[in-house]
């Protein structure tokens, strides 16, 4: 790519684009295009065809999606299929139309199987059934993927899918009813301290800065702030999170993720990922540090960051997930990238912003 490449960014605004458009931006390119929801719905196919006529990008990273936590993807099933698969529809179509010349998609290892064999390599796609809790969002993931290699292979398009691991990082959503795991233990561990600790004026100040369902923490009593929170599993002298706490993660800093978006998307072609075989298939690329630790691990840890000296325990009456989900990176080491952020430096970095942006008012909702 030239400096000067006109590089669109979908989804620029959100955890991994905003990443990626500032890796692009400190690499020096110079023409990057963004749009935000209220300026471009990517559910709309006029409106996606529209702007790919006007602004005729030459490569394009796909990293919009409707996403959230387990929660999240077990409540609103349709909506994770339809919109997933509604937005790459648009995006991967209008740039094959344009003749874009490398298209970058971004999925999630959620698309293995539950029972897959530890670490996962890209080979075991579609060996056995998902998870069936984002299930949904899986399949419309795996639709993507293989969206960009059948294109590849009928019409010799450059289109790269890459499977990033549990992200984190800058920007996260932090909202206690649709987010990832570690935002959302981070949020609860700060909120329990404070609970724990009686410190009601910044509680109430997180509160509105972010608020929850049904509460407006500026003129809600202190029984009634408790009553709200206690939804949630935030007691005054306890933490309820959900599971056993026994599953293993890994987890990868957002800033990491673009840094290897961009390294393959500089140096790494399609061809580059298969040997010309008769069958060519699973030729995305597995994103993560090939580490893992338990969801009890990670909670001990953000208690320690936060300095949260109350009780955690575990609803086992909730859903686990996935027991154990870690990535076989030894494709992507082969291409040349490795990560720099271990997780215990990465929770003290997300939990410092976090204490920032609810100073400055930046909070995502």
């Amino acid at each position: 790519m030239r400096k000067d490449s006109k590089i669109y960014i979908a989804g620029h605004r959100g955890l991994v684009g905003n990443a990626i458009w500032r890796n692009l931006t400190q690499k020096g390119y110079t023409n990057l295009i963004g749009r935000s929801h209220a300026q471009l719905d990517l559910l709309d196919p006029v409106a996606v065809r529209q702007f790919f006529d006007t602004e005729c990008p030459e490569y394009v990273i796909l990293a919009a999606a409707h996403v959230g936590g387990i929660m999240a993807n077990s409540r609103y099933r349709a909506d994770f299929i339809y919109r997933n698969l509604q937005i790459q529809q648009n995006v991967i179509g209008e740039s094959f139309r344009h003749n874009v010349k490398k298209l970058l998609f971004l999925g999630s290892t959620c698309i293995y199987p539950r029972e897959a064999p530890q670490p996962i390599k890209e080979d075991y796609l579609l060996t056995s059934p998902l998870e069936y809790t984002n299930e949904p969002y899986a399949i419309a993931k795996i639709a993507g993927l293989k969206m960009c290699e059948s294109f590849n292979l009928q019409y010799g398009t450059d289109y790269i899918a890459v499977m990033p691991t549990n992200l984190y990082g800058p920007g996260d959503n932090f909202h206690l009813e649709n987010s990832h795991v570690m935002p959302a233990m981070i949020r609860k561990l700060h909120i329990a301290n404070l609970l724990l600790q009686g410190d009601t004026h910044t509680l109430r100040a997180d509160l509105t800065a972010l608020p929850i369902c049904g509460l407006d923490a500026e003129t809600a009593s202190d029984s009634e702030i408790i009553k709200a929170l206690a939804r949630f599993g935030i007691h005054k002298d306890r933490l309820e999170l959900w599971g056993s706490g026994t599953p293993l993660r890994e987890f990868l800093w957002s800033d990491d993720m673009a840094d290897a978006s961009v390294h393959i998307l500089e140096n790494i072609s399609f061809r580059d990922l298969h040997t010309g075989e008769s069958e060519i298939r699973n030729c995305h690329i597995n994103i993560g540090t090939g580490k893992e630790t338990t969801i009890a691990g990670l909670a001990g840890l953000i208690a320690q960051t936060v300095g949260y000296k109350g009780e955690i325990k575990w609803d086992t009456s909730k859903p686990d997930g996935t027991m154990r989900k870690l990535c076989d990176v030894s494709k992507l080491h082969a291409l040349g990238w490795h990560h720099s952020v271990e997780i215990e430096d990465g929770v003290k970095k997300l939990y410092d912003w976090y204490l920032k942006s609810d100073t400055n008012g930046k909070r995502n909702s």
